[in-house]
C-alpha cells in the first residue's frame, strides 16, 4: 500500500519533476496549489491539468490571497524595509504555502510532506523550518536528493520528465520564475552568469517604450497603517494589491536587479518586479514620516530590519518576530489618512498627504516662518551644541581641531612606549 505524501505544487519544472519521482519511490502523491495571487484563471486551470497529467492521487487549489495579505503584507508594510535595503521579500508566500500543505496533510492523515526546493537556495530553509515549527511530519525534498548525484539538476529534471512523456514549457527551461500577489522573481540563464538580463527576462513590468504618455495618479487611504481603499473604493487588501500591480506595472514601476546575501551564504542574483508593493510602500512611508514622532521615525527602522531578516532567513514563526510585530502594530496607531501617488514611469512619488494626525506646528513652517524669537533660537543652539562646543574650546589651543579622520603614528606618551 502506498504511503500518502502531500506535495506543495506550482506546476513548474521542479515540482513537476517531484510527482513522478515520488511515485516511483512508492508514494501516493497529493498536490496542493496555494494560489497566492500570481496567476490568472487560465494559468490556474493549467496547473490543475498539469497535476492530473502527472498522475497525482488528488489535487486541491487553495485561495491564499487573504492569508498573504494578513500574514505578510500588513506587517511588511508596517516595517517598510527591504532586505538589505532593496529586496521586498517576494517569496514570503512560501510560509502560507507550507501552512496550506500541512492543513491538507492533516485532512488526509498523511505523515509526510514534500517540496521542490533545491539544496542551494533559501526556500528550503523557509519550508523546513516552518514544517518543524508547526508539525512533526517528515520532510521529503526530491531536488536535494538528486543533487547528491547530479550537478546540472535542471537539465536532469527536464530529461527525466521528457523520458516519461511529460513536456516542459520553454520558459521553464530558461528561467526559474516565481509569481504571486507580492510580485515576480526570475533567476537562471544569463542572470546567474552575472550578465545583463535579456529581453525574455521580463514579467509584469512594461518596458519604457510601452509606458503610457499620461501620468498615473492613485489615492490610497490608510487606517492604522493598513491600506483599506484605492481611489475612494473600499476593498479587501489582497484585491487592492492586485489592482495596484496592474496599474503600476503598466508604467514599469517596481522592477529591479538584486544581488544579496542568501541564508546559506551564497550570493543570490535575481530580477524582481513588485509594482504594487513598491507603490504601497511609497504611500505608507510618506504618511508615516508625517505622523510619527522624530524618535519613532529614527528607531523604527532598526526593529523593522530585524523583522525583515527573520522573515527572509526562515524564522517566520520565531517568537522574536511576534514580539517585533507587537511593536510595529503599536507604531501604526496614528498612521491614518490619504496619500496621493504619482508616476510618469519607472518610479513612483507620494505627491500629497492628508491626515488628521500631521505633526504641524500651528505657528511655524520649516525655513519660512516661526512663532519663536531670535533669542530663543540662539539659546537653543547654544544648549543643543554645548558638549561639542566645549570640546572645541578645550582642545583648540592644543591643536587638535581638524585632525579627525587623519591617520599616522604618534608618540604614545610617557609610560606607554614599548608595552605590548
Amino acid at each position: 500500500m502506498s504511503q500518502d505524501i502531500v506535495l506543495a505544487f506550482s506546476g513548474g519544472l521542479d515540482t513537476s519533476f517531484c510527482v513522478p519521482y515520488l511515485r516511483e519511490q512508492g508514494y501516493a502523491v497529493h498536490t496542493v496549489f496555494a494560489d497566492t495571487g500570481g496567476v490568472d484563471a487560465a494559468e490556474r486551470a493549467t496547473i490543475e491539468a498539469r497535476a492530473r497529467e502527472l498522475g497525482v492521487a488528488s489535487h486541491v487549489t487553495i485561495d491564499g490571497g487573504p492569508a498573504i495579505w494578513e500574514g505578510f503584507v500588513k506587517p511588511f508594510v508596517w516595517a517598510g524595509e527591504g532586505y538589505q535595503g532593496q529586496y521586498p521579500l517576494l517569496v514570503s508566500d512560501r510560509y502560507l504555502i507550507v501552512a496550506a500543505t500541512l492543513r491538507r496533510a492533516r485532512e488526509l492523515g498523511a505523515r509526510a510532506i514534500a517540496h521542490g526546493c533545491t539544496g542551494m537556495g533559501n526556500d528550503q530553509v523557509r519550508f523546513d523550518l516552518t514544517v518543524k515549527a508547526l508539525s512533526d511530519l517528515a520532510i521529503v525534498a526530491p531536488i536535494r536528493e538528486i543533487q547528491k548525484e547530479h550537478t546540472q539538476t535542471r537539465a536532469y529534471e527536464q530529461a527525466y520528465l521528457e523520458q516519461r512523456g511529460f513536456g516542459v514549457r520553454a520558459r521553464q527551461k530558461q528561467y526559474t520564475i516565481n509569481e504571486n500577489l507580492l510580485g515576480l522573481t526570475m533567476s537562471g540563464a544569463e542572470i546567474d552568469r552575472w550578465e545583463a538580463p535579456g529581453a525574455e527576462a521580463r514579467g509584469w513590468c512594461a518596458p519604457r517604450a510601452e509606458w503610457p504618455t499620461q501620468p498615473l495618479r492613485a489615492t490610497l487611504r490608510f487606517v492604522h497603517g493598513e491600506a483599506v481603499a484605492l481611489d475612494g473604493e473600499v476593498m479587501p487588501g489582497h484585491t487592492l494589491l492586485a489592482r495596484l500591480n496592474r496599474l503600476f506595472a503598466a508604467y514599469g514601476v517596481g522592477r529591479g536587479l538584486y544581488t544579496g546575501d542568501t541564508t546559506i551564504g551564497l550570493k543570490g542574483r535575481i530580477v524582481f518586479e513588485a509594482p504594487g508593493l513598491t507603490a504601497l510602500l511609497a504611500a505608507h512611508r510618506a504618511l508615516e514620516e508625517a505622523v510619527l514622532s522624530k524618535a519613532q521615525n529614527r528607531f523604527k527602522p532598526e526593529a523593522a530590519r530585524k523583522w525583515v531578516e527573520l522573515v527572509y532567513e526562515g524564522f517566520f514563526h520565531d517568537p522574536l518576530k511576534t514580539d517585533l510585530e507587537a511593536f510595529l502594530a503599536s507604531s501604526q496607531r496614528m498612521v491614518n489618512g490619504e496619500v496621493v501617488l504619482e508616476t510618469h514611469g519607472g518610479s513612483v512619488q507620494a505627491v500629497a498627504v492628508h491626515s488628521p494626525h500631521l505633526l504641524n506646528a500651528k505657528g511655524a513652517t520649516y525655513a519660512q516662518s516661526a512663532d519663536w524669537g531670535v533669542a530663543e533660537a540662539e539659546g537653543f543652539i547654544r544648549l543643543y551644541g554645548m558638549s561639542s562646543t566645549l570640546w572645541a574650546e578645550a582642545n583648540r589651543e592644543a591643536g587638535e581641531i581638524g585632525k579627525a579622520g587623519k591617520t599616522g603614528t604618534r608618540d604614545p606618551g610617557p609610560g606607554i612606549r614599548g608595552k605590548a
